[in-house]
């Protein structure tokens, strides 16, 4: 069965993601792995240290892709370029590129997507509001001309909002009715599912189809039962396939999704059709 992974983000690409081994990110993220359900030990985590490792992981869990997520936030600065150098020689690995019009301005932050898209290769465009230097909302004026942009060239549009906002009150998803409405070609992955609200972003995908959930680590964990459930009936065409690797293993995500009693024909929807779909892959 083709797979595709639409989170991860390997330990190697910042500290936050415990690439310093000792470091307090590193033994946060340890701890994450515990929190959402890891098995056994952390060896899936460490692996992630090192390019080989990553490379390894996602060869020894049967991917298809793994898809790196970047990441521009004023704590965390992954280049582009970097994700374009780590994915662009291995066909297993994509990468979407992280932006952030807030401290780059509109008319960089478009460049920088033309850049990412045309030269780099990589496939959507990454923003999370709620960890912006003024946090804000999904629905924020800030990236109505980004959102326009990406319409006007079809590309697809991440968002990330969870528990780990800095401030629980950005992790609304009714706040992403306006944008989904206001741009309904638009695809957006919604990464994490808004966990604990996942609830809300079930009854938002409901009534827009081009939101597509990412429950991720979260889907294994009670209150993310809410989207798992949804993609057995209405959203099996929406829902995707996510580990969080490292904070996740990879294999272990895989075996546990499969559990959820998906019929064969939906779970190949939600770990891989659906997915080509948005990334426009093969």
């Amino acid at each position: 069965m083709k797979i595709i992974d639409m989170r991860c983000r390997p330990a190697y690409l910042h500290p936050f993601f415990g690439a310093i081994e000792g470091s307090a990110e590193y033994e946060t993220a340890r701890w994450l792995n515990r929190r959402v359900g890891t098995r056994g030990t952390d060896d899936h985590f460490k692996r992630s240290l090192t390019r080989e490792g990553f490379l390894a992981e996602v060869r020894d869990a049967g991917l298809t892709y793994a898809v790196v997520v970047g990441r521009q936030i004023p704590s965390q600065q992954i280049s582009n370029d970097f994700l374009h150098e780590i994915t662009a020689p291995h066909r297993e690995l994509v990468a979407i590129a992280g932006v952030d019009p807030e401290q780059h301005g509109i008319d960089k932050t478009i460049a920088e997507i033309d850049r990412a898209i045309d030269r780099l290769g990589l496939k959507a465009i990454n923003i999370e509001p709620g960890f912006g230097i003024e946090p804000r909302h999904a629905d924020d004026p800030l990236y109505f001309p980004i959102y326009e942009h990406l319409v006007k060239r079809h590309i697809p549009l991440s968002l990330m909002s969870g528990p780990t906002s800095p401030n629980a009150l950005f992790n609304d998803p009714n706040r992403l009715v306006k944008v989904a409405q206001n741009f309904p070609t638009l695809k957006i992955i919604c990464y994490h599912g808004y966990y604990p609200n996942c609830a809300g972003l079930t009854g938002a995908a409901f009534r827009y189809t081009n939101i597509y959930p990412v429950p991720d680590m979260y889907g294994f964990i009670a209150g993310g039962e809410t989207l798992i459930n949804a993609a057995k009936s209405f959203l099996q065409d929406q829902l995707l396939f996510g580990s969080s690797y490292p904070f996740r293993p990879i294999k272990q995500s895989i075996d546990d999704f499969k559990a959820f009693g998906f019929s064969d024909a939906i779970l190949e929807k939600l770990l891989y059709a659906n997915a080509a779909t948005v990334l426009g892959v093969e």
